[in-house]
């Protein structure tokens, strides 16, 4: 197993983020050894969602306008309804992601996240899947949707729902220790 304590990870989100698609993935990278960072659209704490209601409060490391993408190995992109709707309409938010996608870097979204790719453009010929009910938006974006719990098509990791979120974290991790692997046998 590769070692990712050189990796770091950025996740983008706002009040009403789905709480277990960011504190998940957050927590299970940071035990594997990656430094993942929070940022939101103040740079303040931000407001999850649980399910069904408001949930804890989750700090943030960062503004979304301070982020130097260049700094950052992966992008994750958590859902809920409210946190992809309000992030797809942020133009920092945004800027932010179309950085990693010109990048090449990898990027990793879940339930509601694929929003964003569809608002950027960049779900033609992708595989993808998204939560059921976003499905048409992410055919219309171009993509060719699936009912699987992870799908990796390039460098776009994307999950259905927080019952994924094991298969989700662990594809994330896997890809970042290939990399790793990758960028540790080209320096030998």
């Amino acid at each position: 197993m590769a070692n990712i304590n050189d990796a770091r990870v950025l996740i983008i989100a706002t009040d009403g983020v789905e709480q277990a698609e960011l504190m998940t993935p957050r927590d299970k990278l940071r035990e594997a050894g990656a430094k993942v960072e929070v940022a939101a659209p103040k740079g303040d704490a931000i407001r999850g969602w649980r399910f069904t209601d408001w949930g804890e409060t989750i700090p943030a490391d960062l503004k979304i306008a301070d982020v130097n993408t260049d700094e950052y190995d992966a992008l994750i992109i958590p859902g809920g309804v409210i946190n992809p709707d309000k992030l797809r309409v942020d133009d920092e938010a945004m800027g932010v992601l179309r950085n990693f996608l010109d990048s090449g870097r990898l990027i990793a979204a879940i339930c509601h996240g694929p929003w964003l790719l569809a608002q950027a453009d960049a779900c033609a010929g992708v595989r993808m899947t998204s939560y059921h009910s976003i499905r048409k938006d992410v055919e219309n974006a171009g993509a060719d949707w699936v009912d699987e719990a992870v799908v990796m098509d390039g460098r776009l990791i994307t999950s259905r729902n927080p019952n994924d979120l094991d298969a989700f974290s662990n594809k994330i991790i896997e890809e970042l220790e290939a990399r790793a692997s990758g960028r540790r046998a080209a320096a030998e």
